[in-house]
């Protein structure tokens, strides 16, 4: 999609900026890009949940069975040109969600799962107004994930950090039963 000079690529359906989480880029068959809150809003009110009328040009794109919309190919190319690595979000049932992975080296440092509701089931009055302007939604709020041990020594860095912390326990255990067995020795013999 074509943008002018000096404005950041936006989605055409609710204007909001592209980015590589809730506004991720995904392409139809048709070749337009939209972002995938909309398309998954989109998904959850056709009637033939399979099938996706393009919002421009109105071409169809045929989902396989059960495939959610954000199965749909990323466009890449939007992603580069705004320098952003892709992130996954899925969509499950009412709720698009996307697990964060810290690039950091902190080895214990969890994930967080971010969870955008989109709205309320069909036909219920619960929920926000569906009139809300779009800088007046809520964020998306950190879940905590908690791991299992097993699924922490499925990282391999942090097998290496329990390898190298059991080692440097090992070696500090041997020096002072080694220093006080010298010593218990040294007395011993005087």
């Amino acid at each position: 999609m074509a943008e002018p000079q000096g404005r950041e690529p936006e989605c055409p359906v609710c204007w909001n900026p592209f980015n590589n989480t809730f506004h991720t880029p995904k392409v139809l068959d048709c070749c337009h890009s939209f972002c995938v809150e909309c398309l998954a809003h989109l998904s959850l009110v056709t009637p033939a949940r399979r099938r996706l009328l393009c919002p421009l040009c109105r071409q169809p794109t045929v989902l396989a069975s059960g495939q959610p919309v954000t199965d749909l190919p990323t466009d890449t190319a939007m992603l580069t040109l705004l320098r952003l690595e892709p992130h996954h979000v899925i969509l499950e049932g009412r709720q698009l969600c996307l697990k964060d992975q810290p690039k950091s080296r902190y080895f214990l440092r969890q994930p967080r799962v971010y969870t955008l509701d989109l709205g309320p089931e069909p036909g219920s009055q619960t929920g926000p107004p569906q009139d809300m302007a779009p800088s007046a939604r809520p964020m998306p709020v950190p879940i905590p994930s908690h791991y299992s041990l097993r699924e922490c020594f499925r990282n391999p860095q942090f097998r290496i950090f329990a390898y190298l912390m059991a080692v440097i326990l090992s070696v500090s255990l041997l020096l002072i039963f080694s220093i006080f067995w010298t010593k218990q020795f040294l007395w011993g013999m005087g």
